[in-house]
């Protein structure tokens, strides 16, 4: 009896890592779509010609990572043409997240105590970090085509120059 005891606390230890692990990797996901999304927000300004120098840049670039992933969505909202599909998704996510680092196990306690409750959690954890995952790849691409179109302008301003 005691070796199946001893069997089912190690399970249960191994569950309880697995979704600390999950719970992890649900946190960088949403600080890595934050990144993405001050990325994208640099690039837009670049692309608008809006900020004149390096250090106006620099300066930005500091100023939108203290912001909270609810003023970057906000503000990207508002300057940035999404599907309407992406809008929800990205509001979606934002509000996933904030109920994740704010109050997962607060609300969800209970659950950590029976094998049952972790899975569902895991479930729920994986989730979200698959969906801000795509999200952030998909503000990449984004990202990627403004800066592209940056890097143009700045070839065709040089070009021009050297006339």
């Amino acid at each position: 009896m005691p070796y199946r005891n001893s069997r089912k606390q190690l399970m249960e230890q191994q569950q309880s890592k697995e979704l600390f692990s999950y719970f992890g990797l649900a946190v960088y996901y949403g600080q890595a779509l934050e990144q993405q999304l001050v990325n994208l927000i640099m690039m837009m300004k670049l692309a608008e010609g809006k900020v004149p120098t390096e250090e106006d840049l620099e300066e930005l670039y500091h100023r939108k990572l203290g912001n909270s992933l609810g003023q970057l969505v906000n503000e990207i909202r508002h300057h940035f043409s999404f599907t309407e599909e992406e809008t929800e998704e990205l509001v979606s996510i934002w509000k996933d997240r904030n109920r994740i680092v704010h109050d997962y196990f607060k609300e969800r306690i209970l659950e950590t105590f029976s094998e049952e409750g972790r899975k569902a959690m895991i479930d729920e954890l994986k989730q979200f970090k698959d969906r801000a995952k795509r999200l952030e790849d998909k503000l990449q691409q984004y990202t990627r085509q403004l800066y592209e179109q940056v890097e143009g302008l700045e070839e065709k301003e040089e070009a021009g120059r050297l006339e």
